[in-house]
């Protein structure tokens, strides 16, 4: 019989709130991503200021813990929050990964949510960045940078003798040029597109390419190459024939080239240092977008009581502090149910931030100490002496969840004596050793295959895979041929026949 009926049932479940995804979301994000973040919160939310000259304890979002400020290492707790906050520290199951796109990272706003205000909480949200840029410096930077590549090709189509209809050619051709200054497209797309022939677009096309730099709008590496050939007067037959035949250069044989283009050994050496002269990229001196600087967010120096000294990059820190004052001013005024409700929402909201940039910089540090007390030998003797390390090698150090140890690390980078490295660089599958008692870092094995082969000029003496499978297995290491050609080629070093006849060819 179907029927219907009332049942009370009892479970456990795990409820993300908004603040704690928030939290969570903030442990991955870069520190350019966590500026962008914070400038979007700065704008949206009038009771959180920067911290620009110190403002005394009174004006912080709340106090730091008495355990947590004599332990720099501890892990911030949100049992003390309202009802309606997160009541569970950031870390979280592997199942609740969040990974929002740069956009949705930075623009986002926080979920509700509030804590007591109390002084000093903010202490690492409050050492690091500076404020805005001085008024004007954008505009001046804005007038003053360098033309985009594109820019610069439209402004040589603009003093051309073609009429308007070619010219609207040139514009669909030169949005078709890459970063490195080919064309990649199809030309007869552009004619049915425009409504031309395509002999009309071709003929725009050789215009384009008498643009500077030389070779800009090619199609192709030996046309960019014959163009600037071409401007030199040194094309002829046989560097056509080169030309056409560039991937016996780029095996180096050197042999079935002469036969090619029909010249000796001297004619050749000659043709090639030509072909080095020219320039493959055109368009690589013209920036598209500018790069942007790595910045780490862990700076590791030697200890002069010995072993190493771990810090967080304080530039990369934003300084925050919830304005009591302004709330005070705006908390009198609010007459309203919905003024109230807002300014209420926005405390909340503020405080929980605070609280949540502390605790971001509080795991990246615990997280990175235990990386360079796992990784102590790698920044003592070099990369030979990197160990296999795991995720969950860490967090079951340092007692938190795998998920919480891949955010931290994602987009974070250590500041070393040996070199900025992204902090996934430490994280290295293992090999094991001939004794099976021991283990070797893939890394470590890699940078030893690399060693091998470097040393084969000054040897003279070509090793092959297998030849180095004997060397590492002499050395105490386990691996299969195939390993050894994979790491070569990740490394893009070419076989051993490649590298004799490059030997051979001097």
């Amino acid at each position: 019989m179907l029927g219907q009926r009332l049942e009370v049932r009892q479970g456990q479940g795990l409820v993300i709130t908004p603040q704690l995804q928030q939290a969570i979301k903030l442990l991955q994000l870069s520190n350019q991503e966590l500026e962008a973040f914070v400038e979007a919160e700065l704008e949206r939310n009038p009771l959180l200021k920067r911290d620009e000259e110190g403002d005394g304890p009174g004006e912080s979002a709340s106090d730091t813990p008495a355990e947590a400020a004599s332990d720099p290492h501890a892990e911030l707790s949100f049992d003390d929050a309202r009802p309606d906050a997160a009541e569970q520290a950031m870390d979280t199951r592997a199942d609740d990964v969040y990974d929002a796109s740069p956009g949705e990272r930075a623009t986002e706003g926080a979920g509700g949510g509030a804590d007591e205000a109390q002084p000093g909480l903010s202490d690492w949200s409050r050492t690091g960045k500076g404020g805005p840029a001085p008024e004007g410096e954008g505009m001046e930077r804005a007038d003053t940078r360098e033309l985009t590549l594109w820019e610069h090709l439209q402004a040589q189509l603009s003093g051309t003798p073609l009429n308007a209809a070619d010219r609207a050619i040139g514009l669909a051709l030169i949005e078709m040029v890459d970063d490195h200054g080919y064309l990649r497209g199809d030309l007869a797309e552009v004619a049915d597109r425009l409504g031309c022939g395509i002999d009309r677009v071709e003929a725009v096309l050789a215009v384009c390419h008498g643009f500077e730099p030389t070779g800009i709008m090619a199609r192709s590496v030996p046309e960019c190459l014959k163009l600037q050939l071409i401007e030199r007067n040194r094309f002829d037959p046989a560097m056509a024939a080169l030309l056409d035949n560039l991937e016996l250069l780029a095996r180096h044989n050197l042999s079935a080239l002469r036969s090619a283009c029909g010249v000796d050994a001297e004619d050749l050496s000659e043709m090639i240092a030509e072909l080095k002269a020219l320039t493959p990229r055109p368009g690589a001196g013209f920036g598209g977008e500018p790069a942007q600087t790595v910045i780490p967010d862990v700076l590791v120096r030697p200890d002069p009581a010995g072993g190493w000294r771990v810090e967080l990059n304080a530039d990369t820190l934003p300084r925050l502090l919830v304005d009591k004052r302004y709330h005070g001013v705006v908390s009198a005024g609010a007459r309203s149910d919905t003024d109230k409700t807002f300014v209420a929402d926005c405390a909340a909201q503020a405080n929980w931030l605070v609280k949540s940039l502390d605790q971001r910089a509080r795991t990246i540090l615990k997280v990175s100490s235990e990386i360079v007390r796992q990784q102590d030998a790698f920044f003592a003797f070099g990369v030979e002496f990197l160990r296999p390390l795991n995720l969950k090698t860490v967090a079951d150090a340092i007692g938190m969840h795998e998920s919480t140890v891949s955010r931290v690390t994602s987009n974070k980078y250590m500041a070393t004596p040996r070199g900025v490295f992204e902090l996934k660089f430490f994280f290295t599958s293992a090999i094991q050793s001939v004794d099976g008692q021991s283990s070797h870092s893939a890394e470590a094995v890699r940078h030893r295959i690399k060693s091998m082969i470097d040393h084969e000029a000054r040897d003279g003496d070509v090793l092959s895979d297998d030849r180095i499978v004997e060397l590492l297995n002499q050395a105490g290491i386990d691996i299969a041929r195939r390993t050894v050609a994979k790491y070569r080629e990740a490394l893009r070093i070419p076989s051993s026949v490649e590298r004799k006849r490059r030997l051979k060819a001097g």
